[in-house]
């Protein structure tokens, strides 16, 4: 019988239940399950393309070039579930199908409600992924907040699953906040309140996740038990880690989520392989050596605005044995008269990453123009790579108003333009160049030696490309052009020739790197600020 786990979450947003179900995840993996993540998104947007990262986070694109929801993100590093555009649900998604339904007559003149047609196909998306030969655990995490109007069809849908399946196959993880106030007391109420509104739905937690910033005691534990109906030994702590995420699943593990979720769904599981989680954990706790990585971008502000690459340069300082400290700097600092020198002072390497739209751009020109003439590793990502060409252009080879279409539309030294297929698009989501697909790597590039092979396999997510009027002009100059689409039609990655490592590439590395094997290009820039 397959089984659903359900993860929710109370109180406030962002406690971390992404985290928490791709940690669940890893450990049901690590017992030798086949899992399936999903995640369930109260919006009404279709997908997370077209949403400012300073309102929802990066967005994670899939290798079928799906824009989704940052959590999976933490489903692919954590796990090796498979994740595509089927893995991520949205209130958009669920209504623009109902609608279509109805106007087919697929209802046969019914009313069509938020209950049963609603809910229904909220089901019969999941129970599509969850009901597959190779599956035995489904997690899927309802985003939101617990007592959120938008979130009450898929929590009246989970309820339904966990009445159709029954409790043997069907268990509820709420993560809560346990805050502490002046004074640094603990207080339980918030958890109270937040398990009473899912009991009110219909839901009974079986495993309570609290968010606290110390490990719970015994008392507090026995307290939180007795007002919420959960057994003691399910009410685990989600305290603070001070090393990195990585750490997580180890911590619940220690605390027994895996054991009691085995136990709760009746589940036949081969013992625990956290030999890789130890590993990591313990390889970024150990290390001696710190390097200082700036990365500059545009939407600073916000914490998970560059989430996946933030974890992919962990990633290359685990590989490399160090810790790593990433400078966040707003790239408009560059713009307001303040020197690279005091800007970049103690840095060892320089990242520019995505982005889109004119603000900010100059300072980044100015970043990579710095890296280029001090000599800093650098690494630009799909705008980076933009950002390092436009700057060549205007620097080395003299054109002085070297630009982007993006930026100028009508410009007459645009050394980056619009993709062609691009030139009569009119609506915004989903019509990039999106997903996975392969790049041709020049012989003894350091992209090529990165790779060890002379191919690589990476996501897409843009509009613009290199102008290839400038192409021959740029190599001339001694940019080298070290990856194409197989066609040759395309950049896809460019170097600095005369330089310790100063790569671009188009494509989002950082969307396959994993803390157990660190994408080539992160592990490789790492080594190089090292030096």
């Amino acid at each position: 019988m397959k089984k659903y786990i359900f993860v929710t979450g109370g109180v406030c947003s962002s406690l971390g239940k992404g985290i928490a179900a791709a940690s669940l995840g890893s450990l049901l993996e690590s017992r030798g399950m086949r899992i399936c993540m999903i995640k369930v998104d109260p919006y009404l947007n279709v997908d997370a393309g077209t949403m400012s990262p300073y309102q929802h986070g990066e967005v994670y694109v899939t290798d079928d070039g799906a824009e989704t929801d940052l959590d999976l993100g933490n489903y692919g590093r954590f796990t090796s579930s498979g994740l595509s555009k089927d893995h991520s649900i949205t209130t958009g998604q669920i209504y623009q199908q109902v609608i279509k339904k109805e106007r087919e007559g697929k209802y046969l003149g019914k009313c069509v409600q938020v209950v049963p047609h609603i809910t229904d196909e909220i089901k019969s998306r999941i129970y599509r992924l969850g009901e597959k030969e190779d599956i035995d655990v489904t997690i899927v995490e309802v985003g939101g907040t617990v007592g959120d109007i938008e979130s009450i069809p898929y929590l009246e849908a989970v309820r339904q699953m966990i009445h159709e399946k029954g409790k043997g196959d069907t268990l509820s993880v709420h993560l809560t906040l346990v805050p502490e106030v002046t004074g640094g007391e603990v207080k339980t109420k918030p958890t109270q309140h937040s398990v009473k509104e899912m009991r009110e739905i219909g839901i009974q937690p079986d495993v309570l996740l609290c968010r606290c910033k110390n490990e719970l005691d015994n008392d507090l534990k026995k307290k939180i038990s007795q007002f919420t109906n959960i057994d003691y030994d399910s009410v685990l702590s989600a305290h603070d880690v001070n090393t990195t995420i990585y750490e997580i699943p180890v911590i619940y593990n220690e605390q027994g989520l895996c054991e009691i979720v085995v136990k709760k769904l009746g589940l036949k599981v081969g013992k625990a392989k956290l030999g890789a989680w130890l590993k990591v954990a313990e390889s970024y706790k150990g290390a001696k050596k710190t390097v200082n990585i700036a990365m500059v971008g545009k939407y600073i502000e916000l914490a998970d605005a560059y989430k996946s690459i933030d974890e992919a340069i962990i990633h290359g300082a685990i590989a490399n044995g160090v810790k790593v400290n990433i400078i966040k700097i707003d790239s408009e600092r560059l713009e307001n008269g303040v020197s690279p020198e005091e800007v970049f002072k103690g840095v060892d390497g320089i990242l520019v990453p995505g982005g889109f739209g004119q603000r900010g751009i100059l300072g980044m020109v100015y970043a990579a123009r710095y890296a280029r003439e001090k000599k800093i590793p650098y690494l630009g990502i799909c705008l980076g790579l933009q950002i390092m060409v436009i700057e060549y252009g205007r620097n080395v080879l003299g054109i002085e108003k070297a630009d982007s279409s993006e930026f100028k539309p009508d410009g007459k030294t645009n050394v980056v333009t619009l993709l062609e297929e691009q030139v009569d698009v009119t609506a915004f989501g989903g019509t990039m160049r999106l997903g996975l697909s392969k790049s041709k790597l020049e012989k003894g590039t350091k992209i090529e030696m990165a790779y060890g092979e002379p191919e690589a396999w990476e996501r897409h997510r843009h509009r613009y490309e290199v102008n290839n009027d400038y192409k021959e002009q740029l190599m001339a100059k001694g940019l080298v052009i070290s990856g194409y689409t197989p066609d040759g039609s395309l950049v896809e990655a460019v170097e600095w020739s005369d330089h310790p490592w100063g790569v671009s590439v188009q494509f989002h590395p950082e969307f396959t790197s994993k803390p157990v094997k660190a994408g080539p290009l992160f592990r490789d820039f790492v080594k190089a600020s090292i030096k």
